[in-house]
């Protein structure tokens, strides 16, 4: 049976925001670049807190920058709320923050995609890499079909085998609904790649209009925004902002999480995977503080692009 065959020069598995990057690097360079995703609808997509930079990640989109990167002009382009935390510390920890329009940002990402030269984007999972006497030649996917290439650059993030997870429910499925990416894992462990899971802790998303707001401590942006990226023009990112709003938990909510941990997945087993250092769950900061001070939960406001202050979500 006949299959698609091509011969290019990179081949980047997945297009979350290490694809993106690794894509519009390769195919800058004048090498002819496909990046390979389940869903065009996901790239650079934000299922979780949609920000870009803050503690040590800030460093980062300052770094991708300078060598050429997207990722800051893109959050200059999108963002609703900017902020420069660990201001009362030292400036070497200073570290930038913007909350971002998820939707604004995925789709002025995937238009810069779109729009650069040498570079495809192709809606499809790979599901092995093709490997002669201990060389990469190329991709195969679940289609069949074959991409042979010098390099492939595996930016799989969140899909390998994925699983989503909330209390005592477990569903295989990528973010967002997505598919997962079921059979590329067979194929690294057959060459030698040792794989580990990890885990990430996706904040809830609760309606807009069922929270009273005259409870809560509003949070603004910095007076002067400063840019991401280097070759941003700083007059550009003076915009209105959305506030982000502050809370807290108190002893009645310590009580109903103490009452459940034997329903939650990190106590209960379910979870084996490596935890972020950062932003650890409501049931691990009780357990870890004894109940000794009340945990702050920071939900950000995120309307709809466009329309400032419409009924949207909200994230914790």
């Amino acid at each position: 049976m006949a299959v698609l065959e091509e011969t290019i020069d990179i081949a980047v598995i997945g297009a979350g925001h290490a694809g993106c990057e690794a894509a519009l690097a390769a195919a800058r360079m004048g090498l002819e670049t496909v990046v390979f995703t389940v869903s065009v609808d996901s790239i650079a997509m934000m299922p979780c807190n949609p920000n870009i930079g803050g503690t040590s990640k800030g460093h980062l989109v300052k770094e991708i920058d300078a060598l050429g990167g997207e990722m800051g002009k893109n959050i200059d382009k999108t963002f609703i709320q900017s902020k420069m935390l660990n201001k009362s510390k030292g400036p070497a920890v200073h570290s930038l923050r913007a909350q971002a329009d998820k939707r604004a940002y995925s789709q002025s990402m995937r238009e810069v995609l779109e729009n650069t030269d040498h570079l495809t984007i192709r809606q499809m999972e790979i599901a092995e890499l093709i490997v002669e006497d201990g060389v990469l030649t190329g991709v195969k996917a679940v289609s069949g079909a074959i991409y042979h290439c010098k390099a492939a650059v595996l930016c799989t993030g969140v899909y390998l085998n994925a699983r989503c997870i909330y209390g005592d429910v477990s569903t295989y499925t990528g973010p967002n609904g997505l598919q997962a990416a079921t059979h590329l894992t067979d194929s690294l462990k057959a060459n030698g790649v040792e794989m580990v899971r990890f885990k990430t802790g996706t904040p809830a998303r609760i309606d807009k209009r069922s929270i009273d707001f005259s409870k809560m401590e509003e949070q603004f942006g910095d007076e002067r925004v400063v840019p991401f990226s280097f070759s941003t023009d700083p007059e550009s990112v003076q915009i209105d902002q959305e506030s982000c709003w502050l809370t807290y938990t108190n002893e009645e909510t310590h009580k109903i999480i103490r009452e459940n941990l034997s329903r939650s997945p990190l106590y209960s087993g379910m979870i084996e995977g490596t935890g972020p250092r950062y932003g650890p769950g409501h049931a691990l900061v009780l357990q870890h503080a004894h109940g000794h001070h009340p945990h702050r939960a920071r939900a950000a406001a995120a309307p709809p692009p466009g329309v400032p202050g419409a009924r949207g979500k909200i994230h914790e």
